[in-house]
């Protein structure tokens, strides 16, 4: 009897840790999409010439990556202050904020990220 108790309690223990964490990602997750719609960046569908010429020049171009296959077109991304554009070929398809937190990890190949 004592035995069920304590795997009853100790499931209990492992439930409620399981479902804190579960909400502290939710509320991440809440936040950075706060954030990125507050942030102003590129639409989706705008061209290269389009985005330079209204957000200027970005501070980083990364290399590209993909476009082994007519499948795998070639994403370029081009690094700004606090986010990151995705571009597929020439056109926009995201803009991501490279930080949600000062405690999150942005991207790995974005400067100061490392």
């Amino acid at each position: 009897m004592r035995i069920r108790y304590l795997a009853l309690a100790c499931s209990c223990a492992v439930a409620a840790f399981a479902c804190d964490s579960l909400v502290h990602a939710d509320t991440l997750l809440v936040d950075r999409v706060k954030q990125e719609r507050g942030m102003g960046t590129p639409q989706r569908g705008m061209t290269m010439a389009q985005v330079e010429r209204r957000y200027g020049a970005p501070s980083d171009k990364l290399s590209p990556a993909g476009g082994d296959a007519p499948r795998h077109p070639v994403i370029n991304r081009w690094v700004y202050g606090s986010y990151i554009v995705y571009f597929e070929r020439d056109r926009v398809i995201d803009s991501v904020a490279t930080r949600a937190t000062p405690n999150e990890l942005g991207p790995k190949d974005a400067p100061g990220n490392q």
